[in-house]
């Protein structure tokens, strides 16, 4: 059922059943999910999942997109500004910054789906790595209007993918030592690399 059949208040409660299904997976992982748990931490009936959802599939597909959308929202104050280095920087300070608040617990919402899913479940995966790519198009905007000024040397695909990967292995060190250092170290490589090919 898409959301423009919705009303206001089936909208609501979909959205519910999506945020406690999001919540549950991250804490736990998507394996250790039951729809019965969604249920209770929705406070929902067995009914209602299943009015909104055909099954736990459809339902983790529904969450992709909403931690996907999470994490752009989160940044979205520096997404549309990374066509400087200041921006860049700012962008830096702000991920290290949530890292601290989170006490470097969770790590990426949309890797740790990524991680649970990339084996078994390949229309996750897929979903998984569209959130990827729409993320690093939003960090190649930046790099592409800066290349297009004449202010970077490079290729700003590969440069986001790379800032990208940097970061997503940053969060993963970060979360597993509980420090943000990992984080700081790996996108300090990166920006001092794009620094050195700017003009």
């Amino acid at each position: 059922m898409t959301a423009k059949r919705l009303t206001a208040k089936g909208e609501a409660t979909r959205r519910r059943i999506v945020v406690a299904a999001a919540q549950l997976m991250y804490e736990r992982g998507v394996t250790e999910v039951t729809l019965d748990d969604v249920r209770a931490a929705a406070g929902v009936s067995g009914s209602q999942i299943y009015h909104y959802f055909a099954d736990k599939q459809a339902l983790l597909m529904a969450v992709i997109d909403h931690q996907t959308q999470a994490v752009m929202d989160l940044q979205a104050g520096h997404l549309d500004r990374l066509d400087t280095m200041a921006g860049l920087r700012a962008w830096r300070d702000a991920l290290v910054e949530h890292q601290r608040r989170l006490q470097c617990r969770g790590g990426c919402p949309i890797g740790s789906i990524g991680s649970d899913v990339a084996e078994h479940n390949p229309q996750a995966r897929l979903a998984v790595a569209s959130g990827y790519l729409r993320w690093e198009a939003a960090i190649r905007s930046g790099l592409t209007a800066m290349h297009r000024r004449g202010h970077l040397a490079g290729d700003p695909d590969d440069l986001a993918l790379a800032l990208l990967t940097a970061l997503q292995g940053g969060l993963l060190m970060t979360q597993i030592h509980r420090n943000v250092r990992p984080l700081e170290v790996a996108l300090d490589a990166m920006l001092e690399h794009v620094a050195a090919l700017s003009r």
